[in-house]
């Protein structure tokens, strides 16, 4: 072999290379070009929170997964349920009479915690909680999945009990009546990586057994969140489910009343890096009907995790012949959470969003940003805060009863820097 020959062909696959470098950033200004103008503006810095640090001390980068405001002993004081993929635990932080904060574990070993569900499963009058575990925090087809149960005994204690394990990674868990006949059932979403599954069990349980009969709904990896809700409000439960993985789409299985269900596909992103990262159900412009609030800001797949021009927040406008209309809501790198309130008080519905994948190497990128809603669904975006950066979970609520908005936030801080570290914290209405 001629030197020639080689030099000729490392200038050739250079060539190529070029090319291909050249066509990939063809595609990403077109992914973004793709999209609509935003239904916002830039607004003005606000300081309405000011925080403070719950719960456990930490040494490792926190990976903080999930956040639900609940009061899980029902003593009218709001607590926190905190899933931990660095300690790999299902804690409780919770409110004191003195309006401090103790954190206690519930439970140790459950590999990658993702959601969890609060609800009396068992109808006995208090509150226990479904847990999904993915098994692995990244993407991954080996079984390790889980779905856990936890039985509040009534005394603040929870005896633990599996109801699927050694399945593909669960991302997601809800309680629902799918088949009317008094008393709940699961929708399960696993993830997995190239092999996912969504389905619901049947809850076929007697004399406090649990015992469940499964049903298939879709057989697609990267299911993200399976939601049953009557949206067609024609009685019967449907599903909205959102899957990622590349399909990147948005999905209703409308509920046909037998606990069989006819699928629909409402939204195709059709940029397989459009990084879908949750959806939820909100009326939104509040005309009497659920719409779908979704982020795109996953970055998983990148290393190092990085924003990309697309990422963002929209809404799927619910209208009254059963189609979806889509709005782009905001720019935004790394969102990956979302909620609505009416924090200004004017009436209409405000959103909260937050960036687990911004750049973080810049002291001035954003891990949090409230929409204000201005009516007929325009929207200022103001920054609140760039500390904690990596804002993973996040759920609203009135905390500490003063009639003022707080927040609860978790960070997942998978990548540096670790400069703005924050495990859980609470962001207090000023």
């Amino acid at each position: 072999m001629s030197w020639k020959w080689i030099i000729a062909t490392l200038l050739l696959l250079a060539a190529a290379g070029s090319l291909l470098l050249s066509l990939r950033q063809r595609n990403l200004e077109s992914n973004r070009n793709d999209l609509p103008p935003a239904d916002s503006e830039e607004g003005e810095a606000l300081n309405l929170f000011s925080q403070q640090p719950i719960g456990f001390e930490f040494e490792e980068p926190p990976r903080i997964s999930y956040v639900d405001l609940v009061d899980l002993n029902e003593d009218s004081k709001m607590d926190v349920l905190v899933c931990d993929c660095t300690e790999n635990t299902l804690s409780w932080i919770r409110q004191l009479e003195s309006g401090s904060f103790e954190e206690q574990t519930i439970a140790s070993d459950v590999l990658a915690p993702a959601r969890t569900e609060v609800v009396d499963f068992d109808g006995d009058g208090d509150l226990d909680i479904l847990l999904a575990t993915l098994g692995k925090l990244f993407p991954s087809d080996d079984k390790v999945g889980s779905l856990l149960f936890f039985e509040n005994d009534g005394e603040e204690n929870f005896q633990t009990q599996v109801l699927l394990e050694n399945v593909a990674r669960i991302s997601d868990v809800r309680a629902c009546d799918m088949d009317k006949d008094n008393d709940l059932d699961l929708v399960v979403t696993h993830f997995g990586y190239y092999e996912g599954l969504v389905q619901w069990l049947e809850n076929k349980g007697k004399d406090n057994s649990l015992t469940f009969e499964p049903h298939v709904l879709q057989e697609q990896a990267g299911g993200i969140h399976g939601i049953p809700e009557d949206i067609d409000r024609d009685g019967n439960v449907d599903i909205v489910l959102l899957i990622s993985q590349e399909v990147e789409s948005i999905y209703v299985l409308y509920g046909e009343g037998n606990g069989s269900f006819r699928e629909e596909k409402i939204h195709d992103a059709t940029n397989p890096d459009f990084g879908s990262a949750g959806i939820w159900l909100e009326d939104l412009d509040q005309d009497g009907d659920l719409d779908v609030l979704y982020c795109n800001g996953d970055a998983f797949d990148y290393s190092p995790p990085k924003p990309w021009p697309w990422h963002g927040a929209q809404w799927l406008e619910n209208s009254a012949d059963g189609k979806f209309e889509y709005h782009r809501l905001a720019d935004f790198g790394g969102a990956v959470n979302a909620i609505a309130h009416d924090y200004d008080q004017d009436g209409d519905l405000d959103i909260f969003l937050s960036s687990a994948f911004n750049s973080w190497s810049k002291p001035t990128a954003q891990s949090l940003r409230v929409l204000e809603n201005t009516g007929s669904m325009r929207f200022l975006s103001h920054p609140l805060g760039n500390s904690p950066s990596h804002i993973q979970a996040l759920d609203v609520g009135d905390i500490n009863g003063d009639g003022k908005l707080d927040l609860v936030t978790g960070g997942m801080h998978i990548s540096e820097p670790y400069d703005r570290i924050g495990r859980v914290v609470l962001w207090y209405g000023n």
